[in-house]
């Protein structure tokens, strides 16, 4: 069971389509002024940012409610300013209000989420996951060592394809935003089956 155990003050990128997961990894090229000073200021202290969706593309859009909040684990500083980054997942969090802050980069007060660590499938439930992934895989095309998927645990394998699945930004967020990892197991076979079935000219399938 998840539930809220801490707030926190967090520096956030707003990106869309760029979720995070626990126990996951998201390499990011860092170029805008205002993210530098971002990465520059985490550097200096904690090492963490919040990545998080917005609801719009637009500047200043409203946040969606949930994101994850990421530690930079490796860094290369470019000379023209930027960095690359390696930001690996801590945990999920729900953003309680934007603050007003002076930096160049948006701030929020949130709460952590407390997800359990050990939760793991049933066997069924893996194994229903698994022919759905199979069927989906083939469907789309792509191919994939079958023997590595069945070496991963629960939380790696459906905490990672949730991450990186082709979905769009509305699908990826209801995942994120997933109460546990067995509703996000569930979710995610319906997502599978609902875009394995579009026409292979369907181009513009959403949940919206």
């Amino acid at each position: 069971m998840s539930g809220a155990v801490d707030r926190i003050r967090l520096s956030i990128f707003p990106l869309s389509g760029a979720l995070l997961f626990p126990g996951l990894q998201l390499p990011l090229h860092i170029f805008e002024p205002r993210y530098r000073a971002m990465v520059s200021d985490a550097l200096a202290r904690d090492r963490r940012i919040a990545m998080i969706q917005p609801q719009a593309p637009a500047e200043g859009a409203p946040l969606f409610a949930v994101g994850c909040l990421g530690k930079i684990e490796d860094v290369e500083a470019l000379e023209d300013g930027g960095f690359n980054i390696l930001l690996a997942g801590v945990a999920r969090f729900r953003v309680l209000r934007e603050l007003d802050v002076s930096t160049p980069f948006r701030q929020i007060e949130a709460q952590l989420l407390a997800d359990d660590p050990d939760e793991v499938l049933s066997a069924v439930e893996r194994a229903g996951f698994e022919r759905e992934a199979r069927t989906f895989a083939d469907a789309q095309g792509y191919s994939v060592d079958w023997d590595s998927v069945a070496r991963l645990d629960d939380q790696s394998l459906i905490n990672g394809v949730s991450q990186i699945a082709p979905f769009d930004f509305a699908a990826k967020q209801a995942l994120l935003e997933a109460p546990g990892l067995a509703a996000r197991c569930e979710l995610l076979i319906q997502l599978m089956q609902f875009f394995g079935r579009r026409d292979a000219d369907d181009d513009e399938v959403t949940l919206q």
